[in-house]
């Protein structure tokens, strides 16, 4: 089979995204693990410091919903709604704090209008049809050997997770700094709890950081494969 073939040609380029994925996900479990012991100075829930940024920029109807599953906090755009893990959305930890800050930075990008946000926006629909792609191509590229036209569609396919996944890192990053700015600004937490704040939120981006590396090695991986073809 041809993958196969592939497989043994270029598993030296599969190996640094999956390492990297490992850390950043082992580093963020300790991390947050760390954090989520350590409880803020003004005993705040997420919920509540969320809440605050919030009403602080004129956003006093938007809600902020408790969800099930860990670290599934998240802001919803086409809801307009904040969604924080119970950990999170109870907990008074500085990582709870930090996390449900970070998902208030998005509703905050949203009223501002950000553009990486909005590019993102539109992009969701599109890379979500070609997440499920890629997965079928994977399984057909096992079973059936890979026709150029079967690659070039792998290429296309992978180049929009791979550039999803490019755009959503500024938006990550600048929700974090929206974040810390908003916690200081409003004296929910101390300039002493910064340190703390950062690097949970740090930790976090990185597995978008890793998600980057590891969609371009996939589609280097098929660049490759199509040059090899060709020669």
């Amino acid at each position: 089979m041809i993958l196969g073939l592939f497989l043994a040609n270029y598993w030296w380029l599969i190996i640094p995204g999956i390492l990297l994925g490992l850390y950043a996900q082992m580093k963020l479990k300790s991390t947050y693990a760390k954090y989520v012991r350590i409880g803020n100075a003004r005993g705040l829930s997420g919920a509540e410091a969320a809440r605050e940024i919030l009403d602080s920029v004129g956003l006093h109807n938007m809600p902020v919903n408790e969800v099930g599953g860990h670290l599934t906090d998240h802001y919803d755009p086409t809801k307009k709604a904040l969604f924080l893990s119970s950990e999170n959305f109870r907990g008074t930890s500085l990582a709870a704090v930090g996390v449900a800050a970070h998902e208030a930075g998005h509703a905050l990008q949203h009223q501002a209008a950000y553009t990486w946000l909005h590019l993102r926006m539109v992009m969701v629909p599109i890379t979500n049809f070609a997440t499920m792609a890629s997965g079928l191509i994977v399984m057909l590229g096992y079973f059936f050997q890979m026709l150029p036209m079967f690659l070039s569609i792998a290429i296309v396919v992978f180049t929009i997770i791979a550039f999803f996944q490019l755009i959503t890192l500024p938006v990550e990053f600048d929700a974090s700094k929206r974040a810390k700015e908003q916690l200081i600004r409003l004296g929910l937490i101390q300039e002493s709890e910064r340190a703390g704040i950062s690097k949970v939120l740090n930790a976090a981006a990185m597995t978008y950081v890793a998600a980057l590396v590891t969609s371009v090695l996939q589609l280097l991986q098929f660049i490759m494969l199509a040059r090899d073809r060709r020669s």
